[in-house]
């Protein structure tokens, strides 16, 4: 029995798995669940964090460019929040629809857009707290070089392994 050719493959490139579409696509979600499962503890946490500042006294003495980025950040890890429970939420309306392959190609676009935004959150709740507590310059700088750690982690490094390999 010959297995069925994989979308993408080139004849003769099983990618060291000879699987078929369908196995590939249920392998490919477990995996896309797994790396939901890390970002969305540390979405809820920042999220969780954001919400609760507003019940700290201090919170009367930010200046409105504080409050501005503060209820920026707070509709950006909402989203992501959603972006990120996305996957799951379209996985029980696709359930035994024979859908797999088309769900784990929206569930990546979701997770891919889902960590653009935590980069944002994350990067924009430093500068906040930066901003409060040294002042708006070292938030900005430091907002800056998190957005730029984050890149390089999250984009640059997978390119020049994808390309060593």
């Amino acid at each position: 029995m010959v297995d069925e050719q994989v979308a993408g493959a080139r004849p003769g490139d099983d990618h060291g798995r000879p699987e078929t579409p369908a196995q590939r696509s249920d392998r490919n979600w477990v995996e896309l669940l797994q790396e939901l499962r890390v970002m969305q503890t540390g979405v809820q946490i920042l999220t969780g964090f954001l919400l609760t500042l507003p019940f700290q006294p201090r919170f009367a003495d930010l200046t409105d460019y504080q409050r501005t980025l503060y209820l920026v950040l707070v509709v950006l890890a909402a989203s992501t929040t959603g972006l990120a429970v996305g996957p799951v939420s379209m996985h029980r309306a696709l359930f035994r629809r024979h859908l797999k392959r088309e769900l784990v190609t929206a569930a990546d676009r979701m997770t891919r857009a889902a960590l653009v935004l935590l980069a944002l959150v994350v990067a924009g709740t430093t500068s906040l707290v930066f901003d409060v507590v040294v002042g708006h310059d070292a938030g900005l700088v430091v907002g800056a070089s998190v957005i730029v750690v984050l890149a390089v982690l999250w984009l640059v490094v997978p390119v020049a392994v994808r390309r060593r390999g």
